[in-house]
């Protein structure tokens, strides 16, 4: 189900509309908002007290004060500005934040506030509804977190430890972070282990999938790290639409144990003895059905298959083929399917290895 973004509604008075146009533009890069920065300006015979009302249309109001803003309200006792700003957005369920442009001095009780410098804070107390401190980082993460926390961008680092820092100090700024270690995988194993991250069950063929995991990660506010990515076919999981990626030529930190990484690495350069390596492929085929990751056991089956030919090991060739036809007629691919049902049939099947003459006297 579509959920619909969220309105925010700026109250701002006509001389700080520039400051105004770089907040909208900022939020809703970085927070997934729409603004409504016209209607949010004030007009002849309005002031931030009676356009705060009007603002409440929004789910978001952010009262920008500053001495000219402060200036057209006639008063700032707190009996005028109380209900407006405090009571009547409390009981609508209206969220509401206060940013002082200048050296102006609103109530000190309207919280939250921030400043012209903080519009990061004020995004993530959007995005989390609760103020955040500042990320104290290195300038070195201050600029990667202006290309990617601030908008979706994509960036490179040479250091693993960046890559871990930035993910640490900006990850309230994304929805999620997913790190994905693509050191010596291919393709259909980076998508399998980033679709099983996201929690999505992708059962269909490679090119299916990449489409999936794209329109799924489009609208959502991620950041992907793409550790030590070595061939050209890692950058294709490159995000777009309101995710970030920073790419780390760096090896990995941190390796957690993971049973069918390890069988895919036993197949990338395989050095093991041929009866294990037909152990690990039907322990990854079997990983690989209960976990619904069909392209990658389709990759494993082709890679089996292979091997079983060059070891002229006539039972795996035809419980590899065997395999691959379940896979391929999964997928639709029906007459695919049937050209390597027979092919396995009469190449690898020991039954078609024998004929029997029906004439012949007992």
């Amino acid at each position: 189900m579509q959920t619909l973004t969220p309105t925010l509604f700026p109250v701002y008075a006509p001389a700080d509309r520039k400051l105004a146009e770089r907040l909208a533009k900022f939020l809703e890069q970085g927070a997934d908002v729409r603004v409504f920065l016209d209607d949010g300006e004030l007009g002849p015979d309005e002031d931030l007290l009676s356009k705060a009302r009007d603002a409440r249309t929004a789910d978001i109001v952010v009262v920008l004060f500053s001495r000219k803003s402060m200036s057209l309200s006639p008063s700032w006792a707190r009996a005028h500005w109380e209900d407006p700003l405090v009571n009547e957005p409390n009981a609508e369920g209206v969220r509401i934040a206060f940013l002082r442009c200048d050296e102006c001095v609103p109530p000190k009780v309207l919280e939250p506030q921030f400043t012209a410098r903080q519009f990061r804070q004020l995004k993530r107390w959007l995005r989390a509804g609760r103020a955040f401190p500042s990320a104290n980082g290195s300038p070195d993460l201050e600029i990667l977190g202006i290309a990617l926390a601030d908008r979706p961008g994509c960036e490179t680092t040479d250091s693993a430890e960046a890559a871990r820092d930035f993910a640490d100090a900006f990850r309230d700024d994304f929805d999620a972070v997913v790190f994905l270690d693509c050191a010596d995988r291919g393709l259909a194993a980076l998508a399998g282990d980033l679709a099983a991250q996201l929690g999505l069950r992708l059962e269909g063929p490679l090119d299916r999938n990449l489409v999936r995991i794209r329109e799924f990660c489009a609208p959502r506010r991620l950041l992907l790290v793409l550790e030590d990515p070595r061939t050209p076919e890692a950058m294709e999981l490159v995000l777009e639409g309101h995710c970030s990626t920073l790419v780390s030529h760096a090896p990995a930190l941190l390796a957690a144990p993971d049973a069918i990484r390890q069988i895919q690495s036993a197949f990338h350069k395989p050095q093991a003895p041929w009866s294990e390596l037909c152990a690990h492929a039907r322990q990854g085929r079997r990983l690989l059905r209960d976990t619904g990751r069909i392209a990658e056991l389709h990759q494993l089956m082709l890679q089996w298959h292979a091997a079983a030919e060059m070891h002229d090991d006539r039972t795996v060739l035809d419980e590899s083929a065997r395999e691959l036809v379940w896979i391929l007629e999964g997928w639709g691919m029906a007459e695919e399917a049937r050209r390597l049902d027979y092919r396995r049939a009469a190449e690898f099947d020991d039954q078609m290895m024998f004929t029997f003459d029906m004439n012949v006297d007992s």
